[in-house]
């Protein structure tokens, strides 16, 4: 019993403590929770006022680069406004003064105008005068060929006849002046470019010329071997020309022994064996022919090689071996005095340096210039021109059309259809013509002076010619009462025409007429 009663006191004694604990919680937690209201509403009110803070400056910050983003604009604009005024004001200028070049200009036109508008006034008064005169001086022609109708006698035929020749004369010297001018056109447009082209060639080509003769002569080292060539009774000598076909002369030359002969191979033939001869010491008929016999086979071996180092020095390929041994015989051949392959490589050279200039082929001018003259090594032995046996060798040996028909064109013998044979011929005169590359006979030099001028001597109207230049040159000075300035031009062609035709010469031959009229008077 003292036990439930003692836990009701307790009870009774806890409740009115709890009560009051929780009324004391209570109001606690409510002061707590005041001051943290309270200091929440003073942080969102410090916030608050932050946040207004920024807000003002990031306003006013905005304010101040909106300020200096509408200063820097309006500062381009200026700038740009003051571009455009200048451009504008550039513009106007020009426009003035185009202006004024066009008032200028219509200034000019309109005085031009005037005078157009005068000279047509003019023109028509003198074309009206020209056509009164005309039916004067018609008038006056009719009643002139009534009157020498009837004071001659002669009928409207003989007229007619007359004055057809009146007037074929007249055409005639009209003809003459206009060959004149024409010629005069032509050779001011053609000569500058020939000139060029032949100029260029020339100085592009600078082959060596040698001056070669019919004879060559042999050192002795002494003049006793004189006699052991000529022999017991002469037979060395006799064994030496028979074999060789030259001619050995021995004079009072010390230390010297002549060969001559027409044939350059034989020539060389008979040197080469001599000197073996002389080098040997073994002088006797049957060593003459062993040796002559050596040195025809090396002579073989010779001329091949002197035809390929010309076909290889030229650059042209393919030839026939047998054209290439032609070329090589031509090292021993000369024409007045050239060597002829000496003239063909230089040909070749030539042709090649004007058919560049051109825009022709210039492996087929160079082996048409290497070529041209390739007949002329068994001209001796083959009767016709070199130049049309050139072209049948050729031909024969497998070369094309264009190639045979500029070597046997090129000296005219053949008509001339392409470009190649005129350049071929050009070529052939430059070389030949060059100072010093070329002599001649005397005589048959002579000879061609004398023909020039009696061929100028058939000219009606001639008084007197003249071959000077080293026949060159032709001077013709004409009559001037038999030959008129008219007709000067006309006479030159046919001159040149017939000199071409009627005579062989290197180079050219220039052709001037030559007329004067003088009046003399004496003062007493």
């Amino acid at each position: 019993m003292s036990t439930p009663i003692s836990i009701v006191w307790l009870l009774a004694a806890a409740v009115p403590a709890a009560v009051i604990g929780i009324f004391l919680g209570y109001g606690a937690r409510k002061r707590i929770g005041e001051r943290r209201i309270g200091s929440a509403e003073a942080e969102a009110s410090r916030r608050v006022q932050i946040a207004d803070q920024e807000i003002e400056d990031r306003r006013t910050q905005l304010e101040l680069d909106s300020k200096d983003r509408l200063l820097n604009m309006q500062t381009e604009f200026e700038k740009q406004t003051q571009t455009r005024r200048q451009e504008l004001s550039e513009q106007q200028q020009r426009l003035v003064q185009r202006e004024e070049n066009l008032e200028r200009k219509l200034e000019v036109v309109e005085k031009k105008d005037l005078s157009i508008q005068a000279l047509e006034q003019g023109i028509k008064t003198r074309e009206k005068e020209l056509h009164e005169h005309e039916e004067e001086l018609q008038s006056l022609i009719e009643e002139e060929k009534r009157l020498l109708q009837r004071v001659s006698g002669m009928g409207a035929e003989e007229g007619r006849r007359l004055l057809l020749s009146k007037l074929e004369l007249e055409l005639r010297h009209e003809a003459g002046v206009r060959v004149k001018q024409i010629e005069e056109e032509t050779r001011m447009a053609a000569d500058h470019k020939a000139r060029k082209i032949v100029a260029e060639a020339i100085q592009r080509c600078a082959a060596e010329q040698t001056m070669e003769s019919t004879v060559c002569v042999v050192p002795l080292p002494s003049d006793d071997m004189k006699g052991r060539i000529i022999g017991r009774e002469g037979r060395n000598i006799r064994a030496l020309e028979m074999i060789t076909g030259v001619d050995v002369i021995i004079d009072d030359t010390p230390g010297a022994v002549t060969l001559s002969a027409f044939d350059g191979v034989r020539r060389e033939i008979a040197r080469r064996s001599l000197e073996t001869l002389i080098t040997d010491g073994r002088i006797h008929p049957a060593r003459i022919e062993e040796v002559v016999t050596k040195t025809k086979q090396e002579m073989d071996r010779i001329i091949w090689e002197e035809g390929e180092k010309a076909v290889m020095e030229v650059g042209v390929q393919g030839l026939h071996p047998e054209l290439i041994k032609l070329l090589g015989r031509l090292r021993f051949r000369t024409s007045y005095g050239q060597n002829v392959l000496e003239h063909l490589k230089e040909c070749a050279f030539l042709m090649g340096v004007m058919a560049s200039e051109l825009g022709l082929d210039f492996w087929l001018a160079r082996r048409i210039g290497l070529l041209h003259d390739v007949g002329k090594a068994v001209s001796h032995n083959v009767e016709g021109p070199h130049a049309v046996i050139g072209g049948q060798l050729v031909r024969k040996y497998g070369e094309s059309e264009e190639v045979c028909h500029g070597v046997e064109a090129h000296h005219g013998e053949v008509e001339q259809r392409s470009v190649m044979s005129v350049l071929a011929q050009a070529a052939d005169a430059i070389s030949g013509a060059r100072p010093g590359a070329r002599r001649e006979v005397f005589e048959s030099y002579v000879k061609r002076l004398e023909n020039l001028e009696k061929i100028a001597d058939t000219f009606k109207g001639v008084g007197k010619a003249y071959a000077i230049q080293a026949g060159r040159e032709v001077r013709v000075i004409v009559e001037p009462h038999k030959v008129s300035d008219r007709e000067m031009p006309l006479m030159a062609r046919e001159l040149s025409k017939k000199i071409s035709d009627g005579l062989e010469f290197p180079g050219q031959i220039k052709v001037t007429i030559i007329r004067e009229t003088r009046a003399v008077e004496y003062a007493k």
